[in-house]
């Protein structure tokens, strides 16, 4: 908690330093002066700026984890059995203590963990590790973060959208009553795709019992899902090519709600072809945060990359006054217009027809589905003195709501 206050502290002095940096550079600009030392001064205070909130961020989570309730309560024994029997067929490639666990649990009712067939040389990972793998890949990706995430046991799920057109009116008391129009629906279904990852241990690590294979197998898989997954989240390109749909990649228009074919989302143009407006770019955001409808808005989240951050960072709004505030106090983020904001570096950077923000409820907008468990399948023999281990993980991506989000276009019109 000590340390969490004295880096807000921290921000609190670098976005002071900040601001008489800025206000000192737009001066001179005006003025027609040299500034190349106010812009370099300037741009050392923003990136003070950025490293203070990332580690204020860090330290939020961090503390939020260790809060958190624990999860051990769930079949512990079970649990702890499957792990040990797993870490032997990892080292040595022993699968009787495995196979044994897999008859075992075989006569239970209910099935908790599913160790696959051992004929295939596929085994799920222990459930331990599981949850330590997607809590790293959800730390590592921002779409998991704000965006609906569903676990499924199949890739058969449907959710079916009222599109309207009932129609009313209004009648006497004894007035004749027509029937209305009824409602039409259509149906949604998620794409899936594979993700896999091939981290390799050699053989002597893996005897040697110093050497943490849990660990290092976990943080490889972890890293190597979410590197995937960020590229995929926003600009996946389909089932022709086994990944999910980008949320990027979606039909887009300029068109507000109501007035769009159902599945396109409106975009809001900067007003230049492949910038932020010229004068008083900060009314870019603005337009883009009252195109959604209020039931969206409150539960608004900017996204942009940390390029595109340090840009925004820099804009006033027409009172003067920085658009972006720092996080004064535990528990209240930083914000932009008062909106909390997600930095995501696979976002677009400003360029033509590109888009550089997206603002909206993401939750509502676009919805991630795991196939619950991770399998790995062990491979000493491709490239010795390698053991390579093959993880794998089925995944999908639904655009569920397209009123949700917005999108800001870099486009002159």
């Amino acid at each position: 908690m000590e340390e969490l206050k004295q880096l807000i502290e921290l921000q609190g002095k670098a976005f002071e330093e900040f601001k008489k940096a800025n206000d000192e550079r737009l001066a001179a600009i005006e003025a027609d002066k040299a500034h190349s030392e106010l812009e370099e001064k300037t741009e050392r205070a923003n990136e003070e700026l950025g490293r203070l909130s990332a580690a204020i961020e860090e330290l939020q989570k961090r503390s939020g984890r260790l809060a958190a309730p624990s999860e051990e309560d769930e079949r512990k024994s079970l649990n702890a059995e499957h792990k040990a029997a797993w870490l032997k067929w990892v080292r040595k490639g022993d699968d009787a203590d495995i196979e044994a666990f897999a008859d075992k649990i075989q006569t239970e009712k209910k099935v908790y963990i599913n160790v696959g067939t051992a004929a295939q040389g596929g085994y799920a990972v222990p459930i331990e590790q599981d949850r330590e793998i997607m809590r790293l890949v959800t730390e590592l990706s921002p779409m998991r973060q704000v965006c609906r995430v569903i676990s499924c046991s199949t890739e058969d799920y449907r959710k079916i959208v009222n599109l309207g057109g009932t129609v009313s009116g209004w009648v006497g008391e004894t007035s004749t009553r027509s029937a209305t129009d009824t409602p039409t629906f259509t149906q949604l279904t998620p794409t899936f795709g594979e993700l896999y990852a091939y981290p390799e241990v050699t053989q002597k690590a893996l005897d040697d019992l110093f050497f943490d294979v849990e660990a290092e197998l976990t943080r490889d898989v972890a890293e190597a899902f979410a590197d995937k997954e960020g590229t995929a989240f926003l600009s996946g390109t389909g089932a022709t090519y086994n990944q999910p749909v980008g949320l990027l990649t979606a039909t887009t228009a300029a068109t507000a709600d109501g007035s769009r074919a159902f599945g396109t989302i409106q975009h809001v143009i900067t007003g230049v072809a492949a910038d932020f407006a010229a004068t008083s770019p900060a009314d870019n955001l603005i337009d883009l945060i009252y195109a959604c409808k209020n039931a969206h808005r409150v539960r608004g989240k900017f996204m942009m990359n940390s390029k595109t951050l340090a840009t925004v960072r820099k804009w006033k709004d027409g009172e003067d006054n920085y658009i972006w505030q720092p996080s004064m106090q535990m528990g209240q983020p930083a914000a932009i217009f008062g909106y909390p904001f997600v930095t995501n570096e696979y976002m677009p950077d400003a360029g033509a027809g590109a888009f550089p923000v997206i603002f909206g409820d993401f939750a509502a907008a676009f919805w991630i589905f795991d196939r619950i468990g991770i399998r790995q399948l062990r491979d000493p023999y491709t490239h010795k003195p390698f053991v390579g281990f093959y993880s794998t993980k089925r995944l999908g991506t639904m655009i569920a709501n397209s009123e949700a989000v917005k999108f800001l276009k870099c486009a002159a019109s």
